[in-house]
């Protein structure tokens, strides 16, 4: 059985959707979720499906501890889901090709540091675009420029808000993330 372990920044929606989807498959399993902010709702999400889980530092997260702490696991996998912070060189090359995040556009447009949540939102409507999505891409030393693994599209209509996009492209995610890390997993 395969490890994955989640970062996540915030409420944990992604996390709790990527869980519950491998709650009950025998090839692969959610070992651990780490979360960057104190009072994050993932937390209780983690609690909630009794998943272990535990808050980084920026300090810890830029360790080799941190990285030692992560093979101990073992991770076979890291999925970024909703986190917010630029993997530091050390675990990008410590988990190589083994470190998949989701970004709330169609990659290489509307991305980069800042690009995240209601930002890439207002971005895509306030540059006129009439599609949107989700891209789930392999993680590099910079903020979503790895290798894309998977893209999924939606509408942008002259009358959406940044909210009703997020909506859209929320839709995406919890279909296709969880049943693209699985994929992604059977070629590791």
């Amino acid at each position: 059985m395969k490890n994955i372990v989640i970062f996540a920044s915030g409420n944990g929606s992604n996390a709790q959707n990527i869980a519950e989807f491998f709650a009950t498959r025998q090839d692969a399993r959610i070992a651990k979720i780490f979360c960057n902010k104190k009072n994050a709702y993932v937390f209780e999400r983690a609690k909630n499906l009794g998943i272990p889980s535990r808050l980084i530092t920026k300090e810890e997260f830029d360790s080799d501890a941190f990285v030692r702490e992560l093979r101990e696991t073992p991770a076979d996998l890291i999925v970024l889901a909703g986190f917010l912070w630029l993997v530091p060189a050390r675990l990008v090359q410590a988990f190589p090709g083994r470190i998949v995040n989701i970004h709330p556009a169609l990659l290489p447009k509307f991305g980069g540091k800042g690009m995240y949540g209601d930002n890439v939102h207002q971005a895509v409507i306030a540059a006129g675009e009439t599609q949107s999505g989700i891209t789930i891409h392999l993680i590099d030393e910079h903020y979503d420029k790895g290798r894309t693994l998977f893209q999924a599209r939606c509408s942008v209509e002259p009358q959406d808000t940044p909210e009703t996009l997020a909506q859209k492209v929320h839709a995406l995610e919890y279909r296709h993330f969880p049943e693209e890390i699985a994929n992604y997993l059977q070629t590791l």
